[in-house]
């Protein structure tokens, strides 16, 4: 099956006062119809920019280094603005983190996805309006009639998300990025707009992008994972095996710091020490020598490849393998 969208070595950097800072780094997936591929990773890993870079929506001081983005075989960083509008909204859409700084404050909710639908779907008003109720109807919003006339800031954070998925999957796109869409919203909620999205998208084939921290949603929505640390990928695998057999440390470490039911009382969660580190302060070697038990004199002098460690299972990590599954097991301590 052919690849709706196909990231191949891509590299951002940004400009700043200690020079240039490369953010995401060396990073190729694909992504097929109908699939759910999560990024996951701690907070500065380069997920979201990842998906700025897709979206070409990254600010003035950040650019496009190296690398291809081929969506349905176009090679979108070749597009110009106007032809990038023409694809934005309509064959690739995203679901923001917080959709106050997606929705115009100034405009109604039917005005808004009225707007997106008439240009891309070349629709008149009337049937614009209709397509845009119906949609407020499919992600579950109450009088979507009358919630057509409603501002942003009249209606809650899980509707305001609702809203904007409705107004990403109106024109049917072929791939949704969802950058960590659930994260100001409560359990109960968070758990309908997932489920949601996921039904809506398998209705209509669109592949799914998943940003997200929360390795919950991650074994609930998605059938591959990517792991991001520190601008790059450092373990690829289908969700079953990455639960089920983590090969890179830091993913081990990830997947021990999540709460367990069956946790003894007074136990503490496991965590990995240190923090992702700033993009100036890279070594030459492991991004994540200076975190790791198993790391080596030759990790730190030595970037390590993304390579094959067992069928269709990638890591970037020059000990798995070598030291044994004992070894990787360790906690952090």
């Amino acid at each position: 099956m052919e690849s709706l969208l196909a990231v191949s070595h891509l590299q951002t950097a940004f400009d700043t006062d200690q020079g240039k800072i490369v953010s995401v780094d060396d990073v190729s997936f694909n992504l097929k119809p109908g699939e759910t591929l999560a990024l996951v990773g701690e907070s500065g890993s380069g997920k979201s920019v990842t998906a700025l870079s897709i979206m070409r929506l990254l600010g003035k001081s950040s650019r496009i280094d190296e690398g291809q983005i081929l969506l349905e075989g176009t090679d979108i960083l070749k597009l110009d603005d106007r032809q990038m509008r023409e694809i934005r909204g309509n064959r690739i859409s995203m679901v923001f983190q917080e959709p106050m700084t997606s929705l115009n404050p100034v405009f109604t909710i039917g005005y808004q996805m009225c707007e997106a639908i008439k240009l891309h779907l070349h629709q008149s008003s009337r049937e614009a309006r209709a397509t845009a109720i119906e949609m407020l109807r499919k992600v579950g919003l109450p009088r979507p009639e009358e919630m057509m006339n409603e501002y942003p800031f009249a209606l809650s954070g899980g509707m305001r998300q609702r809203v904007m998925i409705a107004m990403a999957l109106s024109c049917k796109p072929k791939v949704l990025i969802a950058d960590e869409p659930t994260t100001a919203l409560d359990v109960t909620v968070q758990a309908q707009i997932m489920r949601l999205m996921k039904q809506l998208c398998e209705e209509a084939g669109t592949a799914i992008l998943l940003i997200t921290h929360d390795l919950g949603v991650v074994a609930e929505m998605a059938n591959r994972v990517l792991v991001m640390y520190a601008g790059q990928v450092v373990e690829e695998a289908d969700v079953y095996t990455l639960f089920d057999d983590p090969k890179h440390p830091y993913t081990r470490g990830l997947l021990k710091s999540i709460p367990s039911l069956d946790v003894a009382e007074g136990d503490q969660l496991e965590s990995i020490p240190g923090s992702v580190p700033a993009r100036y302060q890279f070594m030459k070697g492991c991004r994540f020598y200076n975190r790791c038990y198993l790391a080596t004199e030759h990790c730190k002098n030595h970037l390590p490849p993304l390579e094959d460690k067992q069928e269709g299972q990638l890591a970037r990590c020059w000990e798995v393998g070598r030291s044994g599954e004992g070894a990787v097991d360790e906690t952090y301590g």
